[in-house]
């Protein structure tokens, strides 16, 4: 009884002295790969790699102790054997994802999703970003089945279940139809793109950026710095506005209203003036129409383009607010007037009399 102790305490003690020793020499080279700038692997992945690389090592430092039969009791050697198996997927299933971030961050990286012509990049950032969701999503759901298959009991209920799965596969696909019809359309939002990263779109009145694409819903980042969220169906089923679907670039207008006698080359020539003086203006659409003509006004249409949509916003109201000015200043008489024409009355009233009874 007193050997079998003293066995499992060496054991023990050699088991705590291999792991730390092959950790440490794993984790080591992990660190010297990451400093080399000619490997794939980032600098910082030694330090991500740290929590599951140890509890690989322990499982299987772990499972060899079962094998070699250093256990006492059947009992422990089933618990432990089943820990280390479970964990030893769980593990690996971390790696995989873990390798699979730093593929994609190497990928994204010839990509600027900030540069002015960014659309290509929007697009690959796009299909990375819901690949990354789908793989992950399908490595755990495997990790977690193979890792509760491992257990007898569970394997059997499983065989005893599939007996009934025509019946109750009906059931569940009809429950989980829309959960199902979510996932799907993540899916084909990543295929053919109706929406990216960075987009400008208008979803239910609201204008704002696309921030996050993920497989059940979409995160709208609204001008006013609040949140949209949109299940992923929306985009596929519904009609929405995408302001940078084919590119970044826009146009946009201004509407001003004025009296009949403004002269309206002399706002052609300020706007063009205002627009050469400004950063906002890309050079590219400079046009001023009268595109409406009332009993009381004339509508003067300007439109003008910019690099992208908040741009275009900022020079909207720089041209709306320095063109009101210059008509205040330069022609107050032609900002919009109701006209009141009073006839003369045929009698006279004769000033010596009283209109009083």
């Amino acid at each position: 009884m007193l050997d079998i102790e003293r066995n499992g305490l060496y054991y023990l003690i050699i088991g705590i002295f291999a792991l730390l020793f092959s950790f440490t020499i794993a984790f080591f080279i992990l660190k010297k790969i990451g400093k080399d700038p000619r490997y794939i692997l980032p600098i910082d992945f030694a330090e991500k790699l740290r929590v599951p690389l140890l509890i690989f090592l322990a499982s299987l430092i772990a499972k060899i102790a079962v094998i070699s039969d250093i256990f006492r009791f059947d009992a422990t050697k089933d618990i432990v054997g089943h820990i280390s198996t479970i964990t030893v997927i769980l593990s690996i299933a971390w790696f995989l994802i873990l390798f699979f971030k730093v593929f994609k961050k190497r990928m994204l990286r010839k990509y600027d999703v900030h540069s002015p012509n960014n659309l290509k990049a929007r697009k690959v950032y796009t299909q990375y970003a819901i690949l990354e969701n789908i793989i992950i999503f399908i490595i755990v759901t495997l990790a977690v089945g193979i890792a509760l298959m491992s257990f007898d009991s569970i394997r059997s209920v499983g065989v005893s279940l599939l007996t009934s799965a025509g019946i109750a596969g009906i059931i569940i696909g009809l429950a989980a139809q829309k959960a199902i019809g979510t996932l799907l359309a993540g899916i084909q939002i990543a295929l053919t793109q109706p929406i990216r990263l960075d987009d400008v779109v208008i979803v239910e009145g609201e204008w704002g950026w696309i921030e996050e694409i993920n497989l059940t819903y979409v995160v709208v980042r609204i001008w006013d710095k609040r949140r949209l969220v949109v299940p992923t169906t929306y985009f596929i089923e519904n009609t929405f506005q995408n302001w940078t679907r084919t590119s970044a670039d826009i146009l946009g207008t201004v509407f001003i209203y004025a009296d009949y006698g403004l002269p309206f080359d002399a706002i052609r020539k300020e706007q063009t003036r205002l627009l050469n003086a400004t950063n906002l203006w890309d050079g590219n659409v400079n046009v001023m129409q009268v595109t409406n003509a009332t009993e009381k006004s004339v509508e003067l249409r300007v439109l003008v383009s910019a690099k992208d949509s908040p741009t275009a916003w900022d020079l909207r109201v720089y041209l709306r607010e320095k063109l009101l000015e210059f008509i205040q200043n330069n022609y107050p008489e032609h900002l919009p007037k109701t006209r009141v024409t009073v006839k003369k009355n045929d009698t006279e009233i004769n000033p010596g009399k009283s209109s009083l009874p």
